[in-house]
């Protein structure tokens, strides 16, 4: 009766795995079993990677990509955890038998495990009264074991191999969800350590172990399956560091990721760190001991991750600021898809390591030309073969303002060098400016010395005719942005640049009358939607005799081909109608179609977008019509 009991218990425990307290692990064995609800009752799909023994109750998207750490993933049914088959019947219909967690080892086919606990004299402890948690370790994970190690240990069955099994094991019951990520348990050897890690993806790792079959509950525990023999852990990170022969070159790299419950200090022997608090931490730093503080934050992860927790490409934010990606190919571990991760899982009392053979090197400790990246190799050669990087002084700080490869267009490479040089000038700039501190009318000075206009739109930020391209980076010396065009500041007036263009005579004439004039060559911050002489053409002899005999109609209308602010192409958002308040007072409406193709309350189009007026922000388009725009102006008066 009391084992009937005590069955139903395990039943009504493993069926409530799925609600609200359950935990990643729990829910991924849930939804492998709902996956596998075709097989039968009870039965759950894992995934096992092609060429490996590994297998996984597995996320969503693993499943759906049909891989595990970037290799093909076959399909496998087994019973869940606590479940069995019985001959002649669908799926896995059976509770499995509640025994001790001697018998239980037998059960989960930890043969080993059990035969150890056998001869080390373990076996009538954990058949007696108490309660235990056993984190087993699988067959597979002893055969894994270095041979001499193994000899050792069954060797002094009663000493080291108890010690060793006791060191796997808990003096209390800890289902997983009750293994919270960060948690240290107190193991039955001398209380020392075991260090767990819970992830979303429903990985459990005790000392980067994974438990790979869990929640098989005894009458006095309950028994994990772990796919590793896990040592007990006495050298901090520190420890490692002065003893490992592979960590006083240049070429070998540390990742080691910081416990959160450690309350202590712990100081690195690296010039640039002083004392760093435990909380939260991940480093994956250099060994040598000549590395700037950017370099070795860029090594520095904010969580803990085992090898056995990753099981696809993951972004890490590293104290550095920016990302590197963790990953895996196979059973090697990869960092920003490289294979470069000599051992893995160096498990310490305050953190875990993993050697790398390539340094990593961030952005931030890069000087401001070597940020350039291939799709500005273009710009790069050109500023070389000028001379202008090497007129740029190592220990000065710049921004390069970086035209994308597609801007250097066969016409552009024809421009006489001299007259290039000048351009590419006035794409770097003498100062240190990042994205962020860019802002609306700022004014920035080139290295020629000339001064670049700043404009803020809400998806956009431009530079005088060219707006940045996703992509900025910081460096040691200087900031980079990507740009869509090559920049042309402006060097003349509105007034000046219609004059010279010749084919806006009317328009010109109309302002004159009118006493607008001075509006084209005064200071100020406008955008002009120029109608050409073409577009008057399309106004009827009648209608120009009515505005120049009306002064007010006349400036009502040139005055509505004005906007009281700087708007380029670039800035304006695309599919949308953009609402620009007119001199006159009503709103223009701006249809951005294309970065060659805008329409003008819905009727008129601009055919070119963006030149830039001096001498403070001004800038007019050209609009191939007025017609429209003049009876539409004319109605509302």
């Amino acid at each position: 009766m009391k084992i009937l009991f005590a069955a139903l218990l395990a039943v009504f425990v493993l069926s409530n795995f799925d609600v609200a307290d359950s935990s990643s692990y729990d829910k991924i064995v849930y939804h492998s079993k709902v996956r596998a609800r075709k097989e039968g009752p009870n039965v759950c799909a894992l995934q096992q990677a092609m060429g490996t023994k590994k297998k996984y109750f597995s996320t969503c998207r693993n499943w759906y990509q049909g891989a595990i750490c970037g290799k093909k993933a076959t399909v496998l049914y087994e019973c869940c955890p606590g479940y069995m088959k019985l001959d002649g019947m669908k799926g896995c219909p059976a509770v499995a038998p509640i025994d001790n967690v001697y018998g239980t080892l037998g059960l989960v086919k930890a043969i080993s495990t059990q035969e150890y606990a056998h001869i080390s004299k373990l076996r009538e402890e954990i058949e007696g009264s108490g309660s235990y948690t056993f984190f087993a370790p699988s067959n597979d994970a002893w055969d894994l074991l270095d041979e001499e190690v193994r000899s050792a240990l069954v060797s002094n069955v009663n000493i080291e191999l108890y010690n060793a099994l006791h060191y796997h094991m808990a003096n209390k019951r800890l289902l997983t969800k009750d293994l919270k990520n960060g948690l240290v348990v107190d193991s039955m050897y001398n209380d020392l350590g075991l260090y767990i890690n819970h992830y979303s993806n429903g990985i459990v790792t005790v000392n980067c172990a994974r438990i790979i079959h869990g929640n098989q509950v005894a009458t006095n525990g309950v028994v994990h399956i772990i796919d590793r023999v896990i040592t007990a852990v006495g050298n901090t990170i520190q420890d490692v560091i002065e003893v490992d022969d592979d960590l006083t070159t240049l070429s070998v790299s540390l990742l080691f990721s910081l416990c959160p419950f450690l309350p202590f200090l712990f100081y690195l022997s690296f010039p640039t760190f002083p004392f760093l608090p435990f909380s939260s931490i991940s480093f994956l730093l250099f060994s040598p001991f000549l590395f700037s503080s950017p370099l070795l934050n860029f090594h520095m992860l904010n969580s803990v991750q085992c090898s056995e927790g990753i099981m696809s490409g993951q972004t890490f934010e590293t104290l550095e600021g920016h990302n590197i990606e963790i990953g895996c190919d196979g059973d090697s571990l990869t960092v920003n898809g490289i294979k470069m991760v000599l051992k893995k899982d160096i498990v310490t009392a305050n953190g875990v390591i993993h050697l790398i053979d390539e340094v990593l090197m961030p952005d931030s400790a890069k000087q401001v030309m070597e940020l350039l990246t291939p799709s500005q190799s273009t710009f790069s050669d050109m500023v070389s073969e000028l001379g202008l990087s090497a007129a740029m002084a190592a220990e000065a700080e710049y921004t390069l303002l970086a035209p994308l490869n597609s801007v250097f267009t066969d016409e552009v490479m024809a421009i006489d060098q001299s007259f290039l040089k000048v351009i590419l000038e006035n794409h770097i700039l003498k100062e240190k400016i990042t994205l962020g501190q860019l802002y609306n009318g700022q004014r920035l000075e080139t290295i020629a010395g000339k001064f670049l206009r700043v404009f803020i739109y809400r998806t956009a930020v431009c530079i005088e005719n060219s707006c940045l391209v996703r992509g900025s980076k910081e460096g040691s010396n200087g900031a980079l942005h990507l740009m869509r065009t090559l920049m042309k500041p402006a060097e003349t007036t509105m007034f000046q640049i219609l004059t010279d263009n010749g084919g806006f005579k009317i328009f010109l004439s109309l302002m004159e009358m009118a006493g607008l004039t001075d509006l084209l060559k005064q200071e100020g911050e406008y955008t002009l939607f120029a109608p050409s002489d073409e577009a008057f053409a399309g106004v009827s002899d009648r209608d120009m005799a009515l505005l120049r005999g009306n002064m007010n109609a006349l400036r009502t209308i040139l005055l509505y081909h004005f906007s009281n602010g700087v708007f380029i192409g670039g800035g304006l958002e695309t599919g949308v109608t953009n609402l620009l308040k007119s001199l006159q007072g009503n709103n223009l409406r701006v249809l951005h179609v294309s970065p060659n193709l805008s329409t003008l309350n819905r009727a008129v189009n601009i055919r070119n977008h963006g030149i830039m007026a001096a001498t403070k922000p001004s800038k007019f388009e050209f609009s191939s019509t007025t017609t429209r725009l003049l009876q539409s102006v004319a109605n509302v008066l």
